[in-house]
């Protein structure tokens, strides 16, 4: 499997998705979050803290900080690239420091430094498409994200 689809009518929603994130993904995962602004990329972000026993009011965009991390029973590295100028600029913070630390990296605005990313990721397109209802699709680069994103799809489907 290389995407899957996933429809959340509600926040319960999403923080299933966070909670299958947080069981299916490996050390060293890196997620790209796109979508526009209100899409659900820091709620996502949060949803997944939560299931690692991280205070989701402590999990805001890091727009002006560019990185903040989290720790609970997993270490989050929470990038939001929103205000860079593109891939030398986000290449200059390090990021492969983060990419290789052992924790879960997510780069909110991803598609803004794509060039910079590595091989193996896990992409999560969100679009809007009603007041409180999302799509998240999600799509495997590397055969460990192809093996992590079928653990996600059978852990929301009920299969797992």
């Amino acid at each position: 499997m290389q995407e899957y689809v996933f429809y959340s009518e509600s926040l319960a929603d999403t923080d299933r998705l966070g909670a299958a994130l947080a069981t299916a993904l490996p050390d060293g995962a890196v997620v790209a979050l796109c979508g526009t602004l209100g899409a659900g990329k820091t709620r996502l972000v949060q949803a997944l803290a939560a299931a690692c026993g991280i205070d989701r009011s402590e999990v805001v965009s890091p727009t002006f900080v560019l990185c903040h991390e989290h720790t609970g029973s997993r270490t989050l590295f929470h990038f939001d690239v929103y205000r860079l100028s593109g891939n030398d600029e986000f290449q200059r913070l390090g990021p492969q420091e983060y990419f290789s630390a052992g924790g879960i990296t997510l780069i909110e605005w991803a598609d803004k430094v794509a060039a910079s990313l590595p091989d193996e990721r896990l992409e999560i397109v969100i679009k809007v498409i009603g007041e409180s209802s999302r799509r998240f699709t999600l799509r495997a680069w590397g055969d460990e994200m192809k093996t992590a994103l079928l653990s996600i799809a059978k852990q929301l489907m009920g299969t797992a």
